[in-house]
């Protein structure tokens, strides 16, 4: 079992909020898809030989971006080099200004199956503050055209805690994105990176960030929507309706191997993680000229692995298994941290059942802290 992730670098315009690796010139795309399938040659042996791939994923950036002709000959790429399961799951995100019903007819007809569309809001306000490129009106759109054309695997993306006087604003959003009966939802607090707009805005005084209580107020107000509406938490920014949780995502934080392909993109196989540099030039010329992909290698550690267990496993629903964090990694918590498990369970923020350690609501919103507090130091 495996997965493939592939990083398209591209977007219109540049989101405020965002610092993921992108770059809004276009002019490498051609190349930049011929070094693509170029680095699955380079990189066939990173995967366990005869690994069933069970995910594919488009992320970026913004696949959406990528012409029907483009998308063909990446899968195709994939299929030839690679044992793809028959129920794959085969994501690709998409902005709602790029879901035209001729590009949403393409996609239908291609191999796609899952639509992670990122909505963010149906706030025009907000939408323009963060610089999203599409409007409200599009936002429902977009997934309209896409269930119309027969994508019924659908995700949306919300982001809650932007400056607003009240709640009212996040509860429309929450209100419309329900409305459109989609089977998965992505909701994440606004975060602000130092090296984006935002980031670079705050520090001059020209943005304000809400209090952490004001976000607070609204990830508990999305948990008690997400459960009246028959949405299951699965993972702290992550909610489906039952059975429709994203493999791909989920293999991720289930400690599943991955290849990663494209510039920043990041691979995983167990024993360590691989990160491709983030700069499209750099990437495209060291993979179609030198025949090298231009990559970090960090050798993990049983401590380091013991602590990305501890990170990713903290914040799903199925929680830590302290058996196997011994067992297999070598960290016995009960041992080793009983008082600060025992405070976890006293104040609320934890629960701790037939050897498992599930985060409550209360403790999701402390998940990074009692993580770290958790860690494993050298």
């Amino acid at each position: 079992m495996s997965g493939i992730y592939l990083h398209i670098p591209f977007c219109k315009q540049a989101c405020h909020y965002c610092d993921f690796h992108f770059s809004t010139s276009m002019g490498l795309k051609d190349r930049l898809v011929e070094a693509l399938v170029k680095e699955m040659d380079l990189r066939a042996g990173y995967l366990a030989p005869g690994a069933t791939v069970n995910t594919i994923y488009f992320g970026g950036g913004t696949p959406s971006l990528l012409t029907a002709a483009e998308l063909d000959t990446l899968l195709t790429a994939i299929y030839r080099r690679f044992a793809v399961a028959p129920d794959v799951e085969i994501t690709l995100e998409a902005n709602p200004d790029d879901l035209t019903p001729a590009k949403v007819r393409e996609l239908a007809a291609s191999p796609v199956n899952r639509l992670s569309i990122g909505l963010q809001s149906f706030h025009e306000p907000h939408l323009r503050l963060m610089n999203r490129a599409h409007s409200a009106d599009e936002s429902s759109t977009a997934v309209r055209l896409a269930q119309d054309a027969g994508f019924e695997n659908i995700s949306v993306d919300l982001i809650y805690g932007v400056p607003a006087p009240d709640h009212g604003i996040w509860e429309r959003d929450m209100a419309a994105a329900f409305a459109l009966n989609v089977p998965h939802l992505s909701c994440y607090a606004l975060t602000i990176e130092p090296d984006t707009v935002f980031g670079r805005q705050l520090r001059k005084g020209r943005f304000l960030a809400p209090p952490d209580e004001f976000v607070a107020r609204q990830f508990e107000r999305l948990l008690t929507e997400m459960t009246r509406h028959g949405y299951q938490q699965y993972e702290i920014s992550n909610f489906c309706r039952p059975g429709r949780e994203s493999r791909h995502n989920s293999a991720y934080w289930g400690g599943v191997p991955y290849l990663g392909l494209g510039p920043s993109a990041h691979s995983f196989n167990g024993r360590s993680r691989q990160y491709a540099v983030a700069n499209n030039p750099r990437y495209v010329a060291a993979v179609l000229e030198e025949g090298l992909v231009p990559a970090t290698e960090e050798i993990l550690s049983p401590r380091d692995q013991a602590n990305e267990y501890l990170m990713t496993s903290l914040r799903t629903a199925h929680g830590c298994d302290l058996d196997r964090l011994r067992d297999e990694l070598g960290v016995d918590l009960p041992t080793t941290r009983a008082a600060y498990l025992a405070h976890l369970q006293a104040t609320g923020l934890a629960t701790l059942d037939s050897g498992w350690l599930r985060l409550t609501d209360a403790g999701k919103l402390l998940a990074d802290h009692i993580t770290l507090e958790l860690f494993q130091e050298a």
